[in-house]
């Protein structure tokens, strides 16, 4: 019985000690993880980005999209859940840092990208060429029978108009009420809040009037309908930009060239077939990014 409980000690030590040892000569990640929001676009830019990665680099990579919003994406990415995903300069300002914007284009981009790499040791790398703000979207019958061309113009109908907004608008510090404040909009209830999918079908349903969606929407001109100019400014930019772990970026250099080639190649037109082709003909993201890569020589 002695020999026997020595053995069996004995054999738990060196069970232990093979874990250690392989612990702590674990070998590093060898594949990154891409992420996207709960969103057609963002499925399609994290395809178009992976796609393109393994392409370049050889680096295989997961995909975890319509993971949510974004403060849950962005936590995801600080937790090391995910290596990369794409965010619009305008939403990591006001959402993610919680500053009001100021300046154009460039002064959003370069505040962005100083505080994420000091608060969060986060790359914010070069914009990929196209900006995707929020569009007030109407029926395209009311716009032609109303004369509505931009969103001043609907103060006086707002009484008697219902809205239709995502969930992350409804909350978020430049969404629906800074921006109803700002044009002095007073709807007739509360706005209705439903998935971004379903957003585009409640209006021409007429069950609302107006909803907020995106300007690089591929249903807005397939369903007749209408985006208001926001004509006293309200949005800020909203460039699309990779952000990535700094960490990530240090054990593959490989992955910032791959996402320089990308810097300025994609138009907001672009983006909108892309959108278009998921959202209004039903084809597969995967294989509409492919087509549009090897057209592009991406």
């Amino acid at each position: 019985m002695r020999r026997a409980l020595l053995r069996f000690l004995c054999l738990l030590y060196f069970l232990n000690l093979l874990y250690f040892l392989s612990a702590c000569t674990r070998l590093p990640q060898s594949k990154i993880t891409i992420g996207s929001k709960f969103f057609t676009e963002q499925v399609v830019l994290a395809e178009l980005l992976a796609q393109h990665i393994e392409a370049r680099t050889g680096i295989p990579v997961i995909r975890k999209t319509n993971l949510g919003g974004t403060l849950l994406v962005h936590k995801a990415l600080l937790a090391g859940e995910l290596d990369l995903y794409v965010e619009y300069t305008g939403t990591a300002l006001t959402t993610v840092l919680n500053e009001t914007p100021r300046g154009g284009s460039a002064a959003v981009y370069n505040r962005v990208k100083q505080l994420y790499s000091e608060r969060f040791h986060l790359e914010v790398t070069e914009p990929l060429g196209f900006e995707n703000t929020f569009a007030m979207v109407i029926r395209g019958d009311d716009a032609k029978n109303l004369h509505l061309q931009k969103i001043s113009d609907i103060a006086p109908l707002a009484p008697k108009w219902r809205a239709g907004v995502g969930y992350e608008f409804l909350e978020r510090p430049d969404g629906f009420r800074g921006w109803s404040d700002s044009y002095n909009l007073h709807f007739a209830e509360s706005p209705k809040v439903m998935d971004l999918g379903l957003i585009y079908r409640a209006l021409v349903d007429h069950q609302v009037d107006i909803v907020a969606g995106n300007s690089t929407d591929g249903l807005i001109d397939s369903l007749g309908l209408v985006a208001l100019a926001d004509d006293r400014h309200y949005f800020p930019p909203y460039d699309a930009v990779p952000i990535v772990r700094q960490s990530t970026l240090a054990q593959f250099p490989q992955l910032r060239a791959a996402l320089a080639d990308l810097s300025g190649k994609l138009s907001a037109a672009d983006i909108r077939r892309l959108n278009y082709a998921v959202d209004a003909q039903h084809h597969d993201a995967a294989a509409v990014v492919r087509a549009f890569c090897q057209s592009r020589g991406f």
